[in-house]
């Protein structure tokens, strides 16, 4: 195997419950993961996202089937190596009592320390620039218990990244975390994988975030799972029976998820720019479809005054001119 196809590879997996009685989740999993990819894994809630991760991480047992770790059986890692090897990040709540998020942190070292857990400077270092990395300075020093989940959410991650593994694995990183977060954290992994070449493997529900900074998705369905990069996915429509049977619609053109409007209006708009484009999105929202001047009686016109953006409503002889697309929206929903 070459460098960038070997560092992680499922034969025929199945993933599932291995208690007294084997309870499989998802089966026929071949997948791979090269050095220094980002991958998402996507899903409906219950598919088995998080099973396969936590099967991947050695956190429980596969059902049957192989995983291979740079082309050895998984199994045959003692633990301690194991743990240089694969950093993982669960969704759960971490409650710890009388530890910094610095304490929290440090503990990612535990791998590389010796028999006594001494601490290095070079430790110190890895330790501070992981706390760093995920916007979390000003609170190094706080109880891991007195900050936000989201706060919590980017101290599990930094201790991850202190671990420095080749392989990061993270169930629904960004769970707990505000829009700006979500981005900038998934943002941070995608620079890891790109700069320090680790392999990145999240679950997440947002496409939009999978789309934006994946090289690879894993797409899990009930017929199977997919996988390749976003623009493959878009390109063979494997993305589109998601959606069957819902009120949503995957557009093709933008890589986003709509909702499927089908009223039959019509409207005309005149305008261009960032302005033309938003005011079309407000339109298509009220149900209208675009279409030329000649098929409709009603018409939205955008013009500049004085560097201000006015848009003229005409409808059956009426005029009006309104200063926002807010109060556009107001008299479109009176119709």
């Amino acid at each position: 195997m070459n460098d960038n196809s070997g560092i992680l590879r499922t034969v025929d997996l199945t993933v599932g419950f291995t208690g007294r009685q084997q309870v499989p989740v998802y089966s026929n999993i071949d997948i791979e993961a090269g050095k220094g990819e980002i991958i998402a894994t996507l899903g409906q809630n219950g598919i088995g996202k998080s099973t396969l991760l936590r099967t991947i991480a050695r956190l429980q047992k596969p059902v049957k089937g192989e995983i291979f770790l740079k082309g050895v059986d998984l199994n045959k890692y003692a633990r301690l190596e194991l743990a240089k090897i694969i950093g993982f990040v669960s969704t759960e709540i971490v409650q710890v009592h009388n530890m910094t998020i610095y304490d929290l942190v440090g503990l990612g070292r535990f791998p590389h320390t010796n028999w006594l857990g001494n601490i290095t400077t070079n430790d110190k270092l890895l330790i501070q620039e992981s706390i760093h990395l995920v916007g979390l300075d000003y609170l190094c020093h706080k109880n891991i218990n007195e900050v936000s989940d989201g706060e919590r959410q980017r101290a599990m991650i930094a201790r991850t990244l202190a671990q420095d593994t080749e392989i990061i694995i993270l169930d629904e990183p960004t769970a707990f975390l505000d829009l700006p977060n979500k981005y900038e954290i998934v943002h941070l992994l995608s620079e890891l994988s790109r700069i320090k070449k680790k392999t990145v493997i999240f679950s997440t529900h947002d496409l939009t975030i999978a789309m934006q900074e994946a090289d690879k998705i894993w797409l899990m369905s009930q017929d199977g799972i997919i996988t390749g990069a976003p623009e493959d996915l878009v390109l063979n429509k494997s993305f589109s029976p998601i959606f069957e049977n819902t009120k949503l619609q995957f557009d093709e053109q933008k890589g986003e998820i709509r909702i499927d409007r089908k009223t039959g209006r019509k409207i005309h708009l005149t305008g261009s720019g960032v302005t033309g484009l938003w005011t079309q999105r407000a339109l298509e929202r009220h149900g209208y479809e675009l279409t030329s001047e000649d098929d409709c009686d009603t018409m939205v016109r955008i013009e500049i005054k004085d560097g201000i953006p006015i848009w003229i409503f005409e409808k059956k002889g009426e005029i009006i001119e309104f200063n926002s697309i807010y109060k556009l929206s107001l008299r479109l929903k009176q119709y």
